[in-house]
């Protein structure tokens, strides 16, 4: 009797799985980031999604949607900064 594990799912390479997490978190953030600290979570999201792309994800969709909404939180900062809104730095 011969006691081996079957998968039924295909071996992926081992970053993969990370890659992915990657891609969801910097979705998440992006999209938290347009609400609240759009200056600390924009730039984590874009990062997140450079990293998951670089490593390939299988969420390419999902990293790309990360990269937009930080680089869109990136431009409310820059819009609240320049009309003197909720972010003013300076006198």
């Amino acid at each position: 009797m011969e006691l081996t594990a079957t998968t039924d799912t295909p071996q992926r390479r081992p970053g993969v799985r990370d890659a992915d997490g990657m891609a969801v978190a910097s979705f998440v953030l992006g999209l938290l980031g347009l609400l609240v600290l759009n200056i600390v979570l924009g730039p984590i999201a874009i990062a997140l999604a450079g990293a998951a792309l670089w490593r390939g994800t299988q969420r390419r969709g999902r990293a790309l949607l990360g990269l937009g909404l930080g680089v869109a939180d990136l431009i409310v900062l820059a819009t609240l900064v320049q009309s003197g809104g909720v972010w003013s730095f300076g006198g």
